[in-house]
């Protein structure tokens, strides 16, 4: 199983902090956690897309083509790409630019979003949501498969037989589907046969198991080999030395996060109560000491089989020395822990 780390570049927006680490900050403290993560012998590392105050990256690919000069073998993706509301000759390009850049490392996960902003940004009306997505994704998929392309869509001007430049150095470049458990997007992925990349922030596990069987029924009734599909898993990671100090920790930036987001969608404060019982044996948030972020990685392996495991590892406004710390125990004892162990069962879910 592939281990990495995502990040949205969280930082305190300028306008309620008063000060706070600036965007020019942020990106530099960004730089640094990929390299650890390249130097540590991590798999993957992604970046996501936002157009919001509180994050510091809208350009993943921009910033992953810096990270490309600065580390060696570390694959390199977007986590996510806001499909729908961008153009897909232009993703195709930025990351087959970044793809060429980085000696062939670079991915896109591409997914709707979990946010809304660029949709007013670029123009595009949120009526529209699936429908720009299912198109985009089509044009994408072709021109990754073919130089030259021919397409008809209703979103967006037609491509008559052109090719698209630059080509990637892989032959095709590596494209997930995120996803957050919405039925259709595994159906979806099933039936395009992309591998599949699911972000489970709350709740139980357990609770994604049939979304994951789901992905892997459909595949089969598509004719394709299971045995071939990637799944990933998507967690918020923060890992110390103690469990209880790791908690106490973490718990005032992460409550602070997901409050600000929850006052958007109507959620109720989240409590020190809840926050405890998430990162319980039985919770979604691995919060905790190096050992039970390891157990918790091998029981989601057991539940869902999956290749891939990304730690969202800079969740909220915490500070560059915590998440530095906390990328270096997932990196120097979680990870070889879990490759260990998984690699004692032959690969295979339990």
């Amino acid at each position: 199983m592939e281990l990495g780390l995502i990040t949205f570049a969280d930082m305190q927006p300028e306008k309620l902090s008063g000060g706070s680490v600036n965007a020019h900050q942020r990106i530099k403290d960004l730089l640094e956690e990929i390299r650890l993560a390249d130097e540590l012998g991590l798999d993957v590392f992604g970046i996501g897309e936002h157009h919001r105050p509180d994050y510091a990256v809208s350009a993943p690919a921009v910033v992953l083509a810096a990270a490309a000069a600065v580390t060696k073998n570390i694959r390199l993706a977007s986590a996510v790409t806001v499909l729908s509301s961008d153009d897909p000759v232009r993703v195709y390009q930025d990351f087959a630019t970044l793809d060429l850049l980085s000696d062939g490392r670079a991915e896109i996960m591409a997914g709707r979003g979990s946010f809304i902003e660029s949709f007013p940004l670029f123009g595009y009306d949120l009526n529209d949501y699936n429908d720009l997505f299912t198109e985009k994704l089509e044009l994408l998929l072709k021109i990754n498969a073919s130089e030259t392309v021919s397409w008809e869509g209703r979103h967006r001007t037609s491509i008559n037989n052109l090719g698209v430049y630059p080509r990637a150095k892989q032959e095709a470049l590596p494209i997930w589907l995120a996803a957050g458990g919405t039925p259709a997007s595994a159906v979806r992925a099933a039936t395009l046969g992309m591998p599949l990349m699911l972000a489970i922030i709350g709740g139980r596990p357990e609770q994604f198991v049939p979304f994951v069987k789901l992905y892997r029924d459909t595949a089969i009734k598509m004719g394709r080999d299971i045995s071939k599909l990637q799944i990933g898993i998507n967690n918020h990671v923060y890992i110390g030395e103690d469990s209880q100090k790791a908690g106490d920790s973490f718990y005032p930036y992460y409550a602070a996060m997901m409050n600000r987001v929850g006052r958007d969608r109507g959620w109720p404060p989240l409590s020190r109560q809840q926050f405890d019982y998430s990162r319980s044996a039985e919770g979604a948030l691995m919060v905790g000491s190096v050992q039970q972020v390891i157990d918790k990685i091998l029981y989601e392996h057991e539940l869902f089989g999956n290749t891939r495991f990304l730690a969202q590892a800079s969740v909220g406004n915490v500070p560059h020395r915590m998440t530095m710390k906390s990328i270096e125990l997932f990196g120097t004892q979680v990870a070889p822990a879990v490759r260990k162990a998984i690699s004692a069962n032959g690969g295979r879910e339990k």
